[in-house]
């Protein structure tokens, strides 16, 4: 069996002015990257902006296990399946980070034979967008720590610092550090942190901005400090945003590459959706929708996290409406929700798979209550069974929902006709009712207690001394009607990754609270998530290599 890179190195992809062209994209409107990477021109959306927007279809997934659900493949898969079809489609998704790439995860091309090409260059250094998101992010850090050593005449308070540098990597013994050891000349002796740089709130200003106009006004209004009379300081007050500007002008531009079978694909921006918003760009989404008939992008994780921040961050921001939901699942998934050890998931085992499908039933409740239809897939698994396909289809639709099994890991497109045959039919006949779960002017609070009791299923919400007193704070300086970004573990519906299924009785544990006021939202640490991945005992870097002849090897 071939492995997923040795299948994208087989690969034969077309020029990606090709690509564009079947979208109506002409030279002029491409900033080349070689032959199969092109970033599109700002000039484009003036030229698209007023067509009518085709149709929005957001996959997501239950939660995720070692056993694996495939949201990016069923993405790229559907759009395949969907262009076969003869409808002109679009894949918008998110760049790859290298934390994971290095770390555990592996990178977020897809897989098998629903895949975007070319592979390594994306989950590498792709156009070179996270360096410049590192680079904007660590030069507003080096201007505030020069302004202190200089004087500090805006009188930063070096004991509330909240800005962090970041970096694109998992390292975890950064989380915690001390700058400005040495001489006088070395800075003020202060600790700092680092996060990786999908979490910084410039990668979140950069998915979220409209243009250049509004992408500097985000970044002027970054919190980086407060001073000595407990005001916040700015990076409009550093004077930093014309230079930060400048190093993210070509990030702001959308990327487009394309799939193993020549669909085109929008990839741009990437923030982690446990610990940020966890969507690809706006500028990317709404460009797509004007390009295509019907645009195919991702939220991350599972949609206790990617989808609602998908549609209480993304959407309300930016004016979107989701058409139709897709959500992933896989019988092995289900099954270790049910208890079942990984070692033993490719035996048949219905009363595991009814124990643990109701980690999809809560899912499918939590979209349900956005407005939006709701089509199932189970990615296949060649030790799946018919009887357990069965079962989840029945299941699903007893609750009103399509059902789909998708196969496009081992078949691409051609394996994703019958789910792609249901989002039509659900396109064509089922209206999006789409609404936000809460309201902009409810209390930050009870937007917190919404999300906790209507989508993780709490019983409430605890707060510790620190999270209450920055609540109390961001309100008072006027951020009180911003969403809320919930940076919660990935692994289970509650803040504790041990609990599996559909957990009751709990509460979530809020530690911790702060504004970004440049990205428009409120991150809400909760439980024990880090914004600083760690590496795992063994890394997935000590498997990657390069040959002789330049061909990387073990990257996945």
């Amino acid at each position: 069996m071939k492995t997923d890179i040795e299948i994208a190195q087989e690969a034969k992809m077309l020029p990606i002015k090709e690509v564009a062209a079947a979208y109506g994209i002409g030279e002029d409107d491409l900033e080349l990257y070689g032959k199969y990477k092109a970033k599109i021109t700002d000039e484009l959306w003036n030229e698209v902006k007023d067509r009518k927007d085709g149709k929005l279809v957001l996959v997501t997934a239950i939660n995720p296990t070692p056993a694996g659900e495939g949201k990016t493949t069923t993405s790229v898969g559907l759009g395949d399946a969907l262009s076969r079809l003869g409808k002109k489609t679009m894949i918008a998704l998110r760049e790859p980070s290298l934390g994971p790439c290095f770390g555990i995860k592996g990178g977020a091309a897809g897989g098998g034979y629903a895949q975007v090409v070319p592979m390594e260059d994306l989950n590498l250094h792709f156009t070179g967008d996270f360096h410049a998101i590192t680079s904007a992010n660590n030069l507003l850090a080096a201007l505030l720590d020069n302004h202190i050593q200089q004087g500090n005449a805006l009188g930063i308070d070096t004991r509330q610092i909240l800005w962090k540098r970041c970096m694109d990597m998992n390292d975890r013994v950064l989380r915690n550090i001390v700058v400005g050891l040495g001489s006088k000349a070395d800075g003020v002796v202060r600790e700092d942190h680092f996060v990786i740089t999908v979490a910084s709130e410039i990668m979140a200003i950069l998915c979220l901005a409209e243009n250049m106009e509004d992408l500097k006004t985000r970044l002027g209004r970054i919190i980086v400090a407060y001073n000595y009379a407990g005001e916040p300081v700015t990076a409009a007050d550093l004077h930093a945003v014309g230079a930060m500007a400048a190093l993210l002008k070509d990030a702001l531009k959308p990327n487009l590459i394309q799939t193993l079978e020549h669909t085109g694909a929008l990839v741009h921006g990437g923030p982690f959706a446990n610990i940020a918003h966890g969507c690809n760009s706006v500028r990317a989404t709404r460009t797509a929708l004007k390009l295509a008939d019907i645009v195919v992008t991702e939220a991350g994780f599972g949609a206790d996290l990617g989808a609602e921040k998908f549609m209480d961050i993304k959407c309300r921001m930016a004016g979107l409406k989701p058409d139709a939901v897709v959500l992933v699942a896989t019988v092995r998934a289900l099954k270790y929700n049910g208890g079942v050890p990984k070692t033993e998931l490719q035996q048949e085992n219905l009363e595991a798979l009814e124990k643990g499908i109701v980690n999809l039933e809560k899912h499918i409740e939590n979209l349900q209550k956005y407005g939006v239809p709701v089509v199932v897939t189970l990615n296949s698994f060649t030790s799946d069974t018919e009887r357990e396909y069965e079962f989840v289809k029945k299941f699903c639709e007893e609750r009103g929902c399509e059902f789909a099994l998708s196969e496009v890991w081992a078949k691409g497109g051609a394996g994703g006709e019958e789910l792609a045959k249901k989002v039509i039919s659900t396109l064509e006949t089922k209206e999006s009712h789409f609404a936000p779960i809460y309201p902009d002017d409810m209390s930050l609070k009870d937007k917190i207690a919404t999300v906790a009791r209507e989508i993780y299923g709490a019983d409430g919400v605890t707060y510790a001394p620190a999270a209450e007193r920055a609540l109390k704070r961001i309100t008072e300086m006027g951020f009180g009607n911003v969403p809320v970004c919930m940076a919660k573990t990935q692994y289970s519906l509650s803040d504790d990754q041990t609990k599996l299924g559909r957990p009751t009785g709990f509460t979530i544990n809020v530690r911790d609270a702060y504004v970004s006021a440049g990205a428009g939202f409120v991150v809400v640490l909760t439980g024990a998530i880090m914004t600083m991945p760690g590496l795992p005992k063994v890394p997935a870097a000590e498997g990657i290599d390069v040959t002789d002849d330049g061909v990387i090897t073990g990257l996945f």
